[in-house]
């Protein structure tokens, strides 16, 4: 398995309350990272044994006022913000449907989460990615999703997964000649909370056999494109969005 040294540098994981950004904010702290952790839910067990090189913040990310604090707080703690992982989000299967039907104050809730908390994030880190000299590296996570329609819709899911992609190659662009990156990646099915109706193994295993690759994406799966894409082996690498998939856009 490849391994990162990121000893000396500060990282920014939100999500990191569990799935992915838990993954992704361990993955960071065993290669030697500071790493700020942010989620709505309470920090994991899991981060408890990194205590010196973390900092665990519970609150909203849709609020400015929340993310301004956080990223001055950690950004004076920490000297620098040298990357930025956007993780957090949300899939509400029975509220979120047909932009036809649905109730317009979960499309709005929905974007807040998805897309709004990205924006907020990205402005609040950027001025100390400059401040360092040295750049930096975002990676900000979408979905597979938003490639193609679905029979059972979940639109404000997809649509504001669109948009984190389009930030995320609009910020690539803007940002480029100061040498800080921006990359999204685009899980396919995984093994997170978010997919609770995968509740019994006759599912787990209908859900694996669909992919090419015959299983299910793990949380880990999506730290180790998210460390790739931030660490300097990456550094030639910008405005991309990496489908995370097993295959699955095959089958698209």
């Amino acid at each position: 398995m490849l391994t990162y040294d990121f000893s000396g540098r500060h990282a920014v994981v939100t999500g990191a309350g569990g799935g992915m950004g838990e993954a992704i904010a361990l993955s960071l702290l065993r290669a030697g990272a500071h790493v700020t952790a942010i989620d709505i839910k309470p920090q994991p067990e899991s981060l408890g044994a990194f205590s010196e090189r973390l900092s665990f913040y519970q609150g909203d990310l849709a609020d400015a006022a929340f993310v301004e604090s956080v990223f001055a707080d950690a950004g004076a703690k920490r000297g620098s913000i040298d990357y930025l992982a956007n993780v957090a989000g949300v899939l509400w299967f029975n509220r979120d449907k047909s932009v036809l039907e649905m109730d317009m104050d979960v499309w709005d809730q929905v974007f807040a989460i998805n897309l709004r908390a990205v924006a907020l994030t990205s402005r609040a880190a950027v001025p100390f990615m400059r401040k360092t000299g040295r750049g930096g590296a975002m990676v900000h996570f979408s979905t597979i999703q938003w490639y193609r329609g679905d029979p059972k819709p979940q639109d404000a899911y997809q649509a504001s997964k669109a948009g984190v992609c389009a930030l995320s190659k609009s910020l690539a662009m803007q940002l480029a000649a100061e040498g800080i990156r921006s990359n999204a990646i685009c899980p396919g099915m995984a093994l997170t909370p978010l997919q609770a109706r995968w509740d019994n193994e006759e599912v787990l295993k209908a859900v694996a056999a669909y992919a090419p690759l015959g299983r299910i994406g793990t949380p880990q799966d999506m730290a180790n494109a998210a460390l790739f894409l931030l660490s300097d082996a990456a550094s030639y690498i910008t405005g991309i969005e990496l489908a995370v998939d097993g295959g699955l856009l095959m089958r698209m």
